[in-house]
């Protein structure tokens, strides 16, 4: 493995500090109130309470790192660390090693909420918009550009770029044999954000990333990256590396993987 594969997912929670700074509301009301506020105003104009991207904060990043070192899976920083923390720890890896990104989803939702944010925190991310100025290599291969392959959204390429053949994760997940989503649901996080479990919104998150990564390795073999015994000794080995964990979410992951 040449490149190092870097698999990332974020999850968020409402920004109600910057709800409160654009609705003007008043210091009185708590974090729940703002953010139902804030909910009850999107459902009326879209249907839907989904926030807009720059009205979303980002509660944590997991990354699986796959390189000639082994397979990692690792949220970054702590649960205690700020959310421009764990941005900029997520561009200094792509400063350093330049990997090949992938995401499901990334495209549509995590990168913009991203950009948003580290823009809200001024955090610099010079490799990562590189288009070519001052590496020739990114002008025709780059992180930026929907149809190149240094950021690969695997839910937008097996779409085939149309937002009505999406899939989603889990469920492509669970038909590949994969364990799917465990504990949670992206739904979930704000709540269980409130109620202080961070550390489960970190294990959800990690869980979804070593799913995508699971399906990058099934692409690869349906694309000829892998040959099919490659592809075996891949998830083999990712099973091998988790079972190595001592984090319980891993024993609950590998069992449910489909015989």
């Amino acid at each position: 493995m040449t490149v190092p594969v870097l698999v990332f997912d974020i999850e968020t929670i409402p920004d109600v500090d910057g709800i409160r700074r654009l609705e003007d509301l008043p210091a009185t009301l708590t974090d729940t109130e703002v953010a139902e506020q804030a909910f009850a105003a999107r459902r009326e104009k879209t249907g839907s309470d989904f926030l807009p991207h720059h009205l979303q904060r980002v509660a944590a990043i997991s990354c699986v790192f796959r390189d000639g070192q082994g397979f990692r899976v690792r949220s970054l920083g702590t649960p205690e660390d700020g959310e421009a923390r764990l941005i900029d720890s997520f561009y200094r890896t792509i400063e350093k090693y330049s990997p090949q990104l992938v995401s499901w989803n990334g495209g549509g939702f995590d990168l913009p909420v991203l950009h948003y944010r580290a823009l809200v925190h001024g955090i610099r991310a010079v490799r990562y918009w590189e288009m070519g100025d001052e590496d020739r290599e990114f002008k025709w291969n780059n992180y930026i550009s929907r149809y190149h392959t240094r950021h690969t959204d695997l839910m937008d390429l097996l779409a085939m770029y149309q937002p009505r053949a999406n899939a989603p994760l889990d469920a492509l997940a669970k038909l590949c044999g994969f364990p799917g989503k465990l504990g949670m649901d992206g739904g979930q996080v704000w709540t269980a954000f409130r109620e202080g479990r961070i550390e489960e919104i970190r294990n959800y998150c990690e869980t979804d990333v070593v799913n995508t990564y699971l399906l990058y390795c099934r692409f690869q073999m349906m694309r000829g990256g892998f040959t099919e015994r490659e592809y075996a000794d891949e998830i083999a080995f990712v099973k091998q590396s988790l079972g190595a964990e001592t984090a319980p979410h891993w024993g609950e992951y590998l069992q449910a993987f489909a015989n």
